[in-house]
């Protein structure tokens, strides 16, 4: 295989991984603010009843895909192949 080509994947790996990363950090910010304020958030989405549980699940989601995404960078960037199948 041509270095060209290993370097090119290192780097859409480590692409891929830094949005899954922020997409973690977005998830989790949400849940923190449905948990901190869930008037704010009952204005925009009529869902009341399950906002609660919706909250936590949300921000533990979130706190999971962002340490999966932080893994992954560090695994793409030192070829680290346990990283990336973790």
């Amino acid at each position: 295989v041509p270095m060209g080509v290993l370097s090119c994947m290192k780097y859409l790996m480590f692409i891929f991984n830094v949005l899954v990363f922020a997409g973690g950090l977005c998830l989790a910010g949400v849940g923190v603010w449905v948990a901190v304020d869930p008037a704010g958030f009952q204005d925009i989405v009529a869902a009341k009843p399950v906002l609660s549980a919706a909250a936590y699940l949300l921000l533990a989601v979130g706190v999971a895909l962002s340490l999966l995404g932080f893994l992954g960078c560090c695994g793409a960037l030192r070829r680290s192949r346990p990283l990336l199948l973790l």
